[in-house]
C-alpha cells in the first residue's frame, strides 16, 4: 500500500508534510514550522505522531519540534553535520546515508546551499522528494549561507532524479517565482501555461506544491542554467553552468 502524503499549510506561507503507512498506522512529519497547526491536522485525523524530519535549521522550519515531541512523543531525524544548531537528534544523517521510515527506505541528500548542511529527504519507493528551501516551485531558496557553486551543485543532484518524483517544498512562493522566472526565460511556452495554471490554482486556494520534477526542468530557470535560450538571453553563452546560475540568483534577489 502506497503512503499518503499530505501538504499541510503552516505560518503565513510555509508547508509542512505529513506521510502515513495506511497499514502500520505509522506517520511522520517533514518540518515543523508550528505545533498548532500539525496538531489540528493530526487530532481532525486521529493520528499519533512517530517521527519528524527535518530538512535545515531555520525557525520556520523547526519552531514547533518541541511542543509536538511533548505531545507525541516523535523521535527527530536531521544532518549530523547540523545537528549543532537543530533541536536534539534522535537519529543524526549523512549525505548518502540510508534509513527505514514507514516501511520505506529514505534516501539522504545534502542539498547545501541555502544553508550549509540542509538536507534533503527522497524515497524512491513513493516517488517522493521533500527538499524544503534548496529547490522550490518554480524557484530555489536564497543563499544565506552557500555558494551559487554549491547551490548549483545541490539543485543538480535533484534535477538528476527519475522525472517523475513529485517535488515536496517549504513554501507557497510559486506565483511570485513565476513572476521572476519568466524575466530570464521569456521564451518558453511552458513556463507561461504553467503560470496561468499558477494563477488559476491561487485563484481557487489550491496548493502549487507539490510539483512534478519534470515540470520544475521544463520550466523552473534555476534548473535550466544550461539551456541555451536562457544562456542567450542572458547573454552567457560561453559562461559554465554555475555562473549562469550565479547570475539568475543575483538577478531574483534584486527582483
Amino acid at each position: 500500500m502506497p503512503l499518503e502524503i499530505i501538504t499541510l499549510p503552516c505560518l503565513s506561507d510555509n508547508y509542512a508534510f505529513l506521510i502515513r503507512n495506511p497499514a502500520s498506522g505509522e506517520t511522520a512529519l517533514v518540518d515543523a514550522p508550528e505545533a498548532g497547526a500539525i496538531k489540528a491536522a493530526l487530532s481532525a485525523r486521529g493520528w499519533g505522531l512517530d517521527w519528524i524530519l527535518l530538512t535545515h535549521h531555520h525557525w520556520d522550519h523547526v519552531d514547533g519540534v518541541a511542543e509536538l515531541q511533548e505531545t507525541y512523543g516523535a523521535k527527530v531525524a536531521g544532518a549530523a553535520a547540523d545537528a549543532h544548531r537543530l533541536p536534539p537528534l534522535d537519529l543524526a544523517v549523512e549525505d548518502g546515508g540510508q534509513f527505514a521510515l514507514l516501511g520505506e527506505q529514505v534516501q539522504v541528500m545534502d542539498v547545501s546551499g541555502h544553508t550549509v548542511g540542509h538536507i534533503a529527504f527522497y524515497l524512491p519507493g513513493s516517488n517522493a522528494v521533500f527538499t524544503a528551501d534548496s529547490l522550490m516551485a518554480l524557484g530555489c531558496g536564497r543563499l544565506f549561507e552557500g555558494s551559487p557553486q554549491q547551490m548549483w551543485a545541490s539543485l543538480s543532484r535533484l534535477a538528476a532524479l527519475p522525472p517523475h518524483t513529485m517535488v515536496y517544498s517549504g513554501h507557497e512562493y510559486t506565483q511570485s517565482n513565476g513572476a521572476f522566472a519568466v524575466t530570464a526565460d521569456p521564451g518558453n511556452p511552458a513556463l507561461q501555461a504553467r503560470i496561468r495554471d499558477i494563477a488559476a490554482a491561487r485563484t481557487a486556494g489550491v496548493a502549487t506544491v507539490p510539483s512534478l520534477l519534470q515540470l520544475e526542468l521544463d520550466t523552473n530557470p534555476f534548473l535550466r542554467a544550461g539551456d541555451s535560450a536562457v544562456r542567450a538571453h542572458l547573454g552567457m553563452e560561453a559562461a559554465e553552468d554555475a555562473e549562469v546560475f550565479a547570475e539568475i540568483r543575483k538577478r531574483k534577489d534584486n527582483f
